[in-house]
């Protein structure tokens, strides 16, 4: 639209310029300034002497007549004038007149034969124009008549004239060659003559004519540069270029109208010459003034025409641009809004685990809708008029449709999502509230269960009040209608998160664990209703024997000994587990960022390299080769890697060509996307990757290379712990035209985010190729070195996945710096067995297990509460919020637990505070337990040598002092770590007796 618009435009310029030429052309006819450059205004001074006059009149043939008067004083007209005045006149006829030939009247009556000789000699040698005939009137006098006639039989050939020279002796014999009508009266003619108006006529057509010529290059040159004028970009340049354009163009169109207002007038004056008398008709050069006039304003009127048809259309084309731009802006603002709101929304979580949180989610929607009504109507009414722009034949249809589209579009987009938030908050709502409802008629009905007392049910009425009140709280299970919940889970499944479909089946799950309880309640009773044999005595649920799996047999006591070796040749013998099936994958992204997982086999007896007896020493060398080679090859490649990360992005973000192309949620945060990146290739380029090629020709010594770099390997804890960092920016801004541009340089296949897993990748690598450089290590020349650097590397791993857990613990106040090293961290159920408190939330504590997550330091046990929660609408990122600690120095373990071997206590101050832990598998609880037992051994070392630094350096005269303090000791001994964990209990009894103190 906009190349057919200025297509127009440049025609109507085109046409404009033809009009403007050809009056140019014309006014160059008339002024004739090839012949002569003077004008009449630049000799009016020598044609008011009147020595020479064009009046108008022809000759038979059409000769212009050019009259020389009686004048006095010719023969003292300079050359200059008088060269200047015949060449104006001779100009003035048009060209085909002047072709003919000029006559020329030389009236010399009253003067003397020597003047009219001097004056022929003038006009013979200066005369620029053809001459057809020379007419000159001699002196009246007789003797000067005589002389004349003398003169010129004798002296004729002196005059180099080509054309006749006719001597008259009278007006009479004038008359016989000029018609007495082309003659003025002064020559016995009737031609009307005025000298002074003939120079005003002049002056005023060449003024006339200079003006339209003036006027018409103005509009070329208005034309011209209006057609070179780029479209501004923006509203206000818009705006200032149309005002200053259409002042121009009215400034312009005031000239053509005072040109057109000066060419009438002169056209009138020319014809009212010829209204003063009827007899009066305009001689030649008359007529030729008015047609030049009457020329001269039709051309003015014809380029008026092409000048306003151009104008139109520029003008059109503008206003248009201007019309675009505001559109564009007000696109812009509308753009940013809803993309300010559609953010806002695609922000808003959908997922809340309780009906607060949902409530508060619905709020926050509906207060962004109401705040988006206004900015959907803008965007909808900036459509609309997209469209009346496209109706009227905008020249910019195809920049203009595209956004109309597009505005539709995130505004369905936004009210799409809008609704499907709402529905899945609101089905969320729903969900949450059968859940609220069937966990606190669980938890009222534990508390029912809990409160029976045990002496009412020993009598028959009391077992039947009791029934009665357990049969109406079981109909008001019915009454609440609980099992809808499960309705509403299967109904709304497709839209409920990960953590919401846990919820329901958790409460399924209590559910039915409590109404099972109600049931054997309910027949216990029922039985001791009808008919009572022997007191029976309803005992409260305990956390270790679950209502739907009963209890396991209580196993004969046996020594501590052979227990142990029972556990460990089970635990030998037993089968992978699932989980140990499961972890095939050296790395892989976890539900809360990166979590390093060890590969492993499914068969595991002994040291690996064993099981290579049968392969012979060279084979093994091979193998042993072949590892190293690989090991350096991906190290350089790693290298490589690295540096083209370094080089192609983040050096990138400081080049000048890219930084218009660097979203704005990417400014000065470098170190949050790389991390230390920088740093672990300084270290592998100019350190690691040197050792291990020194290290090529004894393969097996390559485990010193890791054990001498133990400390610098520490740098990937730092990595990983800026990993979550890290994607939750990559996740705002990768899909931006900076890393599609540095990938497109780098002619990677990947996008950056993979190359940025490449160190998390490496450092399990590692232990992988370690591993099976072990496998073919027989010699004993660098095994040990081999172990011991594969144990550093599955500790490196090991601290990474406990650091990145650590940091996501909130709501401890102090510094976690200050608690030593972290050892073990874990999620288990946790049961508490306090002496204080109020007994029912004693029965409901030991009944319902407590979800936590635990880190165990050197000097401190943390208790945590797991949560997870959505990061910008991506995966699940866990939390742990502190709940409780417990100091080292003050807590004792008992290993065994009765009910379930995955059990173990950890008591605090003498059993006040008892919490039993159940591990998810035996090896978790054998390996934690173990770990406890390091930090209570070693305190008890550390204290023993204090208190024999003590003991040596007291004074001997307080022996007294001391015994007390062995007193003392032995009875602090009983909650100390000495004496702290406990193999088993076989019973409640020995349990009591070996827990006291």
């Amino acid at each position: 639209m906009l190349c057919r618009l200025e297509e127009e435009e440049e025609m109507s310029l085109l046409e404009l310029q033809q009009r403007v030429d050809c009056i140019i052309t014309h006014v160059d006819e008339i002024m004739q300034q090839e012949i002569r450059p003077l004008l009449a205004v630049d000799i009016i001074e020598q044609l008011h002497r009147q020595f020479a006059l064009l009046s108008g009149g022809r000759g038979q043939e059409g000769s212009p007549i050019i009259t020389f008067p009686e004048f006095s004083g010719f023969n003292e007209v300079s050359d200059e004038d008088f060269i200047n005045v015949v060449t104006y006149l001779t100009s003035i006829p048009s060209m085909d007149a002047a072709s003919i030939g000029f006559i020329i009247i030389l009236d010399r009556r009253k003067d003397k034969w020597n003047s009219a000789i001097a004056s022929l000699a003038r006009i013979a040698g200066s005369f620029p124009g053809n001459l057809q005939l020379v007419l000159v009137l001699k002196p009246s006098r007789f003797l000067q008549r005589a002389i004349a006639d003398v003169s010129m039989r004798l002296h004729r050939d002196d005059f180099k004239l080509k054309v006749p020279i006719v001597m008259l002796n009278s007006l009479s014999d004038l008359h016989g060659y000029i018609d007495k009508g082309q003659l003025t009266c002064d020559l016995g003619g009737t031609l009307d003559y005025c000298h002074s108006q003939w120079i005003h006529h002049r002056t005023a057509i060449e003024n006339f004519a200079l003006t339209v010529k003036s006027t018409a290059q103005m509009l070329q040159q208005f034309g011209t540069d209006l057609a070179e004028t780029e479209l501004p970009n923006d509203v206000q340049c818009t705006k200032d270029l149309l005002i200053t354009h259409t002042e121009k163009h009215d400034k312009l169109k005031d000239e053509l109208k005072l040109a057109v207002k000066q060419g009438n007038t002169l056209l009138s004056c020319i014809k009212d010459q010829a209204t003063k008398a009827e007899s009066h008709i305009l001689n030649p050069d008359e007529v030729e003034n008015q047609t030049t006039v009457e020329r001269l304003l039709a051309q003015l009127d014809e380029t008026e025409n092409a000048f306003e048809q151009f104008w139109s259309r520029h003008h059109l084309k503008l206003e248009q641009c201007l019309q675009l731009r505001h559109f564009e802006q007000d696109f812009k603002e509308v753009k940013v809004s809803l993309d300010g709101l559609s953010e806002a929304l695609l922000g808003l979580s959908d997922t809340g685990d309780c009906v607060a949180r949902v409530e508060q989610l619905l709020g926050e929607l509906k207060t962004l809708e109401d705040k988006a009504q206004e900015c959907l109507e803008k965007a909808q009414l900036q459509a609309q008029h997209g469209d009346q722009l496209i109706q009227s034949n905008h020249y910019a249809i195809d920049s203009i449709r595209p956004k109309c589209v597009e505005l539709r579009r995130i505004c369905d987009d936004f009210s799409n999502e809008a609704k499907k938030k709402r529905d899945v908050l609101t089905k969320s709502l729903e969900i949450l509230k059968r859940i609220d409802e069937v966990n606190q008629w669980c938890e009222s009905g534990v508390y029912l269960l809990a409160s029976q007392a045990v002496d009412r049910c020993q009598t028959q009425e009391g077992a039947e009040a009791a029934l009665q009140d357990i049969e109406r709280y079981m109909k008001t299970a019915k009454e609440q209608q609980l099992s809808h919940l499960k309705e509403l889970n299967n109904q709304y499944e497709v839209v409920l998160s990960e953590l919401l479909k846990s919820k329901v089946q958790t409460a399924l799950k209590t559910l039915n664990d409590v109404q099972e309880m109600f049931e054997k309640r309910h027949a216990s009773l029922k039985k001791l209703s009808t008919k009572q044999t022997r007191p029976v005595q309803p005992v409260a649920p305990r956390p270790e024997s679950s209502p739907k799996r009963p209890s396991p047999k209580i196993p004969h006591p046996t020594p501590p000994t052979s227990h142990r070796k029972t556990t460990d040749n089970s635990s030998t013998n037993r089968q992978p587990s699932d989980a140990e099936l499961a972890k095939r994958k050296n790395i892989r992204k976890a539900k809360g960022g990166i979590k390093i997982e060890v590969m492993h086999e499914g068969g595991q007896g002994g040291s690996s390299h064993i099981l290579m007896n049968n392969e012979t020493e060279e084979s093994l060398s091979n193998r042993r080769s072949h590892i190293m080679n690989e090991l350096i090859e991906t190290e350089r490649l790693y290298v490589e890697e690295l540096q083209s990360i370094i080089e192609g992005y983040a050096a990138a973000l400081d080049d000048p060509e890219l930084i218009y192309l660097i979203p704005p949620s990417l400014e000065n945060k470098k170190e949050v996307l790389f991390g230390n990146l920088p740093e672990i290739y300084q270290f592998h380029q100019k350190i690691f990757l040197k050792e291990l090629e020194n290290s090529a020709e004894k393969p097996e010594l390559v485990g010193t290379c890791f054990l001498k770099r133990k400390e610098e390997l520490q740098i990937y804890e730092k990595y990983c712990q800026n990993k979550p960092r890290s994607e939750a920016l990559w996740r705002q801004c990768g899909d931006s035209m900076f890393f599609q541009e540095c990938q497109k340089r780098l002619d990677h296949k990947l996008s950056l985010d993979a190359y940025l897993l490449k160190p998390v990748q490496r450092i399990t690598k590692y232990q992988l190729m370690l591993k099976e450089m072990l496998k073919c290590s027989k010699n004993p020349e660098g095994t040990a070195e081999l172990e011991e650097a594969q144990a550093t590397v599955l500790d490196i791993i090991k601290s990474v996945n406990d650091s990145m857990h650590q940091i996501a613990i909130t709501g401890f106040e102090g510094s976690l710096n200050d608690l030593g090293k972290l050892l073990m961290q874990g999620s288990f159920n946790v049961w508490t067995d306090h002496k204080k408190g109020h007994s029912k939330v004693k029965d409901l504590a030991r009944f319902k297990p407590m979800q936590r997550h635990l880190f165990l330091y050197h000097k401190m046990i943390l208790f945590c509460k797991k949560r997870e929660e959505m990061t910008d609408g991506h995966e699940k990122s866990p939390s742990y919020s502190f709940k409780h600690s417990l100091k080292m120095g003050s807590v004792g373990i008992t290993e065994n637990v009765k009910g379930d071997i995955k059990k173990f206590e950890i008591w605090y101050n003498g059993r006040e505070e008892v919490y039993i832990i159940q591990a998810p598998s035996m090896d978790v609880k054998n390996t934690w337990v173990s770990e406890i037992r390091k930090v209570l051994t070693s305190q008890l070392e550390a204290c023993r040598a204090s208190q024999l630094h003590q003991k040596i350096t007291e004074n001997i005269y307080h022996a007294p002092m001391r015994n007390m303090r062995k007193t003392a000791l032995r009875q602090s001994d009983s909650s100390s770590p000495e004496t702290g964990y406990r193999r088993s209990d076989s019973g409640p009894n020995m349990r009591q007796k070996r827990d006291l103190g």
